[in-house]
């Protein structure tokens, strides 16, 4: 990922705050962020709340909305407290501040419990008719893109363009081969009649847990509309298990899609079960193609366990 942080104008904040939540930031309690800049803010009113500052896309209205419908239905993530409103050129929330917990689940639990906590997310999400354009997806989940080439615009780095970079010949085929599985099965993005709400980025940065039960999901511009097998084989390619810097590997994965089916009371079918397989070999495989471009490590896929993956996906 880019290591460049937005940089946000105390004043502005300041106003903006009060504007929107009546009361001015007292203490910064820690900022954070690459694709947006994330700010934990004490109010002078004694309120903690986080406020989220990232350039304006249009689908930021509605990741807000199902934000506020999963709190109001008991759904562990924090509250909002706007809506997507303007800050200069860029769109800012804000939201209470949900502080501790940890990382990760035990280690022999990790795989039942967030392939709970998904299937719940899941279950519990409003109807994509129910709220607005969720469109188009973050790059890392828009195998289905429209623009020429395989690869989308990294979101991080928009003036990059991965089908411009080359070698690492093997990462493009991976991702030509499971965006060709993915599209020989699933509908037009137009066509949403199986479609569901889910969230896209189900790394174990964007989870506190209290030992095995869990306490919050943030990051939710990451919520996508897509196949319930897409948005399981994004979730159990991308969790951890043992260390939150590592990503799940091939048995962990297969691990998570069985607690999923078992915690929603049905099977996949083996297409259903083929799809997720290379939903998750495309985003990994997006990840390694980033990473290469940049000059770094390649950390999100091997050669090998492409092979493997790919092998499940059909």
């Amino acid at each position: 990922m880019s290591s460049r942080a937005r940089v946000t104008d105390p004043g502005r904040l300041a106003r903006w705050c009060v504007e929107h939540l009546g009361s001015p930031p007292q203490e910064e309690l820690f900022s954070s962020g690459h694709l947006s800049a994330v700010l934990g803010l004490r109010l002078a009113d004694g309120r903690e709340v986080v406020v989220k500052v990232r350039p304006a896309s249009r689908r930021l209205a509605a990741c807000v909305d199902v934000q506020r419908r999963m709190f109001q239905a008991g759904y562990p993530c924090p509250e909002p407290l706007t809506g997507a409103t303007a800050f200069g050129d860029d769109l800012a929330t804000a939201e209470v501040h949900v502080p501790g917990g940890a990382l990760l689940p035990s280690a022999d639990h990790a795989a039942p419990a967030f392939a709970e906590a998904f299937a719940r997310l899941i279950r519990l999400a409003p109807r994509p008719d129910e709220v607005g354009m969720l469109d188009p997806p973050p790059s890392w989940a828009d195998w289905n893109h429209t623009r020429t080439g395989l690869w989308p615009r990294p979101e991080e780095d928009l003036e990059a363009d991965l089908d411009a970079v080359p070698g690492a010949e093997w990462l493009d085929e991976t991702g030509r081969r499971a965006r060709d599985r993915l599209r020989a099965s699933e509908s037009d993005r137009s066509d949403r009649s199986n479609a569901v709400i889910g969230h896209c980025d189900w790394l174990a940065g964007n989870l506190r847990w209290r030992g095995d039960e869990l306490l919050v999901v943030h990051d939710w511009d990451s919520v996508i509309v897509a196949s319930e097998a897409v948005l399981v084989g994004f979730a159990a390619a991308l969790y951890s298990t043992v260390d939150a810097d590592e990503l799940a590997g091939v048995e962990d994965t297969e691990r998570f899609l069985d607690a999923y089916c078992r915690v929603r009371g049905r099977e996949f079918s083996d297409d259903e079960r083929q799809r997720s397989w290379a939903a998750g070999v495309w985003t990994r495989a997006y990840d390694a193609k980033y990473q290469y471009s940049v000059g770094q490590p390649i950390t999100s896929l091997t050669q090998d366990e492409a092979r493997e993956r790919l092998r499940r996906a059909g």
